[in-house]
């Protein structure tokens, strides 16, 4: 298995900063995301075993959530572009004692071996691709006839306005910093369930279904901060800036979330598709 460079802003950036702020809050992001594993797991339901790949696994969780529940037969690999959140991910799984593969690796131009996959999920891994069409065409490559594809993608930012909220109260403060490109490899690529649909049709797959959920999730109030400062476009901007305006920002960050506070836990709705599919 080889992989190139073609989508290499991406590698870069989550072989940097965004990979080792991952590693640093994979706890957190972990206890928020949990109720996802159960979406993607239910997909091995009624199934004897095969090959199960997890693209963009990142840390692990949900590579581990499938070696965890599958029945015997099963194999689970994780395939992500970052070296430092499969470090991590490998170490879990040692850890846990479980059998999984992790692979440094790029899903868009990875050489899989030709119909070697039962299943293919992911959380939120599939919305980084410079070229989504090839990527999916080379995933539909590796599933096995009828195989299944089952993802989990935001939808618009505007559908989470707990995604952004740090980065619009900081605005004003950061006059001059990058705006997101929805047109472009991130986080809300998928917003648009047709463009979706027509992305994974090109790529070769069969009887798509793209769902909108509403998934409650949550992390403790006591780690706000570390998801505030540490995450996304905050997180990678802040240790760029001076001592005073860094404060303000960390404090503009951290009221942004108030709203969404409830004891001592701060809750949120991910507004997402599941998309499934068949090779």
């Amino acid at each position: 298995m080889a992989s190139g460079t073609i989508n290499a802003g991406q590698r870069a950036l989550w072989n940097g900063a965004s990979g080792r702020n991952w590693v640093e809050t994979q706890r957190v992001l972990d206890e928020m995301f949990a109720p996802f594993e159960r979406l993607l797991i239910e997909s091995l339901s009624g199934r004897e075993g095969g090959a199960l790949l997890d693209v963009g696994c990142g840390t692990g969780a949900t590579t581990l959530a499938a070696a965890r529940a599958g029945v015997s037969g099963w194999h689970c690999t994780g395939l992500d572009i970052s070296a430092p959140m499969l470090a991590l991910a490998r170490e879990r799984a040692t850890q846990a004692g479980l059998d999984v593969t992790f692979l440094e690796a790029d899903a868009q131009d990875c050489t899989f071996a030709p119909q070697s996959t039962d299943l293919i999920i992911s959380r939120f891994g599939v919305m980084f691709f410079a070229d989504p069409v090839a990527a999916f065409a080379n995933l539909h490559r590796a599933a096995r006839r009828d195989g299944q594809l089952r993802v989990i993608a935001w939808r618009s930012a505007a559908d989470n306005p707990f995604m952004t909220a740090a980065e619009r109260a900081v605005a004003p403060l950061l006059p001059q910093a990058p705006v997101r490109d929805p047109s472009g490899p991130g986080q809300f690529a998928f917003a648009d369930a047709s463009n979706v649909r027509s992305i994974l049709e090109r790529g070769g797959w069969s009887d798509v279904d793209i769902r909108p959920i509403d998934v409650e999730c949550s992390i403790a109030l006591a780690d706000l901060d570390l998801y505030a400062t540490r995450l996304g476009p905050i997180g990678l901007i802040l240790p760029t800036l001076d001592p005073t305006l860094r404060v303000e920002v960390a404090e503009a960050a951290r009221a942004a979330f108030a709203p969404f506070i409830q004891g001592e836990q701060v809750r949120l709705t991910a507004a997402c598709w599941q998309i499934d599919a068949r090779a």
